[in-house]
């Protein structure tokens, strides 16, 4: 399934903010494989859908097109790496690369990767129309496309039906915040060592993170006012994160402190907890042939305070490095890689299962996807159409982003925060305590803007 923000690490991060400060200073490529103009070198992440994708490439695209690709496949931490020295070095050994829709605005304007337009307005079987839009907005910089999806994903709550019916309780199609904590209250010891509900509480940008910087969104709070003045310990963070805390010590799962993504899914197919907020692709599994709890699940939207709608937005996207001397086979492979034929292709070879959905609007029209998704489709679909990564929040924000801030210091500075904010759960501090060191961490960052902008 598409695996979501939970495992970004900080290095890549790291590596871009170097570059981004010292020059284009880097590493060196250390892979590809070059080739002539119909070749194409591929860096990307080994998740299952990518593995599903080389094994169909040299009959279904190769074949058809005369373009050989060779891939370069790593672990999620050791392909961020590789990319940041890659790209910020523009050393050209490859020509696309797997990048989430944190880095793609960030690397677009340090002019690493190449612009698309003008080959989506040459290609219109592509269908950009088709691609949800708020995935074309979270991989677009200054008025141009830089990625294409290879899949997608949103949040939203996860409940067990029957341990609700049993309660006497209906789940709303939109909850707040309070109606869902009251639920959690009223399920929680239902089955024996059941809880209530799980939430991530694992330090890490990516991980608590993911989950809690809706949660403040939704709340009225954010990292930064538009103005770049420093929000963490503002009153509406704060009752963000006290609610979050406050609930998942109340009702939450065993563990909370290390609890992450994988944590939460086990402990909602093992039936150790009732309702689960989180990936949209979490789903999958849960509806699975073989998941123990399959039919047993509904699904409601991200749960909301002062806003209409509250879910993240996360894609794995293809990007062509802005040195790739061999462009034009590049975009043959991400038009490929990223369309409805492909899906189509998976489909029919491979199973609708595994299909790289949560892109285009035409994926939730299939009837032979709908067949094995019938659960979750929709809601999916309407999450990932409702994310609003320019304006996830009640204010002005000064950089893209809803369950991050899209600039090289954020990984750093959500990691650091993260770690406190944790240990608040496990109660070995206040969260005034940790949104007070926070904000000093926040300032430090801000700062940098401010002096940019006088």
């Amino acid at each position: 399934m598409p695996r979501t923000l939970v495992k970004a690490v900080a290095v890549a991060a790291t590596a871009v903010t170097a570059a981004a400060l010292g020059g284009c200073a880097g590493w060196g490529g250390g892979g590809g494989t070059g080739g002539g103009a119909n070749t194409v070198n591929v860096l990307m992440v080994n998740n299952p859908q990518m593995v599903d994708l080389q094994q169909l490439t040299d009959k279904y695209f190769t074949a058809k097109t005369g373009v050989k690709v060779n891939y370069t496949v790593l672990p999620e931490n050791d392909v961020r790496d590789k990319i940041s020295q890659e790209f910020s070095s523009q050393a050209g050994q490859y020509d696309v690369a797997s990048l989430s829709n944190y880095e793609i605005p960030i690397y677009a304007k340090s002019k690493w990767i190449a612009p698309m337009d003008d080959y989506i307005a040459k290609d219109p079987g592509f269908d950009q129309g088709d691609i949800l839009k708020p995935m074309t907005t979270s991989l677009s910089s200054d008025g141009k496309i830089y990625g294409q999806p290879f899949y997608g994903e949103s949040s939203f709550l996860m409940y067990r039906k029957d341990v609700l019916a049993e309660k006497g309780l209906t789940m709303p199609a939109n909850p707040t915040w309070a109606q869902v904590a009251d639920i959690a209250a009223k399920v929680d010891g239902a089955r024996p060592n059941m809880k209530g509900i799980c939430l991530r509480g694992q330090p890490g940008w990516g991980q608590i993170f993911a989950p809690l910087s809706t949660v403040i969104n939704t709340f009225g709070g954010t990292w930064f006012t538009k103005d770049w003045e420093a929000q963490v310990n503002a009153a509406p963070f704060k009752e963000a994160v006290n609610f979050y805390v406050d609930l998942v010590r109340a009702h939450g799962e065993k563990g909370a402190p290390q609890a992450g993504f994988t944590e939460c899914l086990n402990n909602l197919m093992q039936g150790n907890v009732a309702m689960w907020y989180d990936a949209t692709s979490a789903a999958g599994s849960l509806e699975a042939d073989d998941s123990p709890t399959k039919g047993k699940f509904g699904y409601a939207a991200a749960p909301v305070k002062e806003t209409k709608s509250s879910g993240w937005l996360y894609t794995w996207a293809w990007a062509i490095q802005q040195a790739s001397p061999r462009k034009d086979a590049a975009w043959k492979f991400i038009s490929w890689a990223s369309s409805k034929e492909y899906e189509e292709t998976v489909g029919k070879e491979l199973g609708w299962t595994r299909v790289p959905a949560g892109k285009r609007a035409s994926t939730y029209e299939n009837p032979d996807y709908l067949k094995v998704s019938a659960a979750f489709a929709e809601p999916t679909k309407a999450a990932i159409e409702a994310a609003d990564p320019l304006n996830p929040g009640v204010q002005p924000r000064p950089a893209m982003g809803i369950q991050f801030v899209d600039i090289p210091e954020f990984p750093d500075l959500g990691t650091q925060v993260s770690q406190d904010v944790s240990a608040a759960i496990a109660g070995k501090m206040t969260v005034d305590e940790a949104l007070d060191k926070g904000q000093q961490l926040a300032d430090d960052v801000a700062e940098t803007y401010r002096q940019r902008g006088k």
